[in-house]
């Protein structure tokens, strides 16, 4: 089932055209890549989902609702440009914003507590937010963003100024909200990132979405027939193979990537292969979605 449907937006600034006719279903607990290079327009689409700014055309739907500002309340949003009052207190400043998104005082005060334990950031709950380091001061505006526990959260940009331990860190939290049920919108340039956690992306350019799916089905599409092969011995020079991006690893063995230029599968060119070096792995290269994103992009 989608938690989150967008149809046929668009939006213009002037003369620019920021949006043309965007469409994506975004199912409930899962979490969702929007991918794009710098002004493909990402931003954008988050801002009209959040109700920050109108489209020129279509509609956002959440639980089948029509996007309203009572419903934004119960998204969980993290934007790029973070906003914290530096010369709030930690506590304070959270307390005030999830009062905002309607908690108690009383729930929302043990909720502080617990995420502040969770993150390491227990001893800096009175200290103002102009204290802390760039890194704390991510974890407190991540946490501001899920205290209140949101169906869907987005997350624009979310491990910007994260050393490894703390992106580590807030990598398994998303997970862990994942499994409990929340759906995450993640927009991204860490292509890493979404190879690990997203379920399903959708890739924007130039105002445009050009690629929308699940993940494995997008890699599996993208698929040449290129195997990554090591092996004692010496290929011959006849086309067959296609051998390329030939090295000698550490152990003394070639490493190349072949492509089976007949279709017949991978059992088939692995047995020619078999008949002319000595091999000692093989593998199917799927492309990477770093790869399937530059490919798109480009082209």
């Amino acid at each position: 089932m989608d938690l989150l449907r967008i149809n046929n937006i668009s939006k213009a600034f002037g003369s620019h055209q920021a949006l043309e006719d965007i469409s994506v279903s975004i199912p409930e607990k899962s979490i969702f890549g929007l991918l794009g290079p710098n002004g493909a327009g990402k931003t954008t689409l988050i801002r009209i989902v959040t109700k920050i700014i109108e489209p020129d055309s279509g509609q956002v739907f959440l639980q089948e609702k029509e996007m309203s500002a009572a419903l934004v309340r119960k998204i969980g949003y993290l934007p790029e440009e973070r906003g914290l009052y530096k010369k709030m207190k930690v506590g304070d400043q959270l307390l005030y914003l999830a009062q905002l998104k309607g908690l108690s005082r009383g729930e929302a005060t043990k909720r502080i507590k617990d995420w502040l334990e969770k993150l390491d950031l227990g001893a800096w709950r009175n200290k103002n937010i102009e204290d802390l380091s760039k890194g704390m001061a991510q974890k407190v505006q991540f946490i501001a963003t899920v205290l209140h526990e949101p169906s869907l959260i987005i997350l624009d940009e979310p491990f910007s100024g994260f050393d490894p331990v703390n992106a580590d860190l807030i990598k398994n939290e998303i997970l862990e909200l994942r499994d409990k049920g929340t759906t995450v919108i993640f927009s991204t340039h860490r292509m890493e990132s979404v190879e690990e956690l997203c379920d399903h992306i959708a890739l924007i350019n130039k105002s445009r979405k050009i690629l929308d799916g699940s993940k494995v089905e997008i890699k599996n599409e993208h698929r040449e027939g290129l195997y990554t092969i090591e092996y004692k011995g010496k290929l011959p020079i006849n086309g067959e193979f296609d051998a390329r991006d030939t090295e000698e690893t550490d152990a003394g063995l070639v490493k190349a990537v072949v492509k089976d230029k007949s279709g017949e599968g991978p059992n088939q060119l692995l047995k020619k292969l078999l008949r002319e070096v000595e091999i000692h792995g093989f593998a199917e290269k799927i492309p990477s979605i770093n790869e399937i994103f530059i490919s798109k992009v480009k082209d």
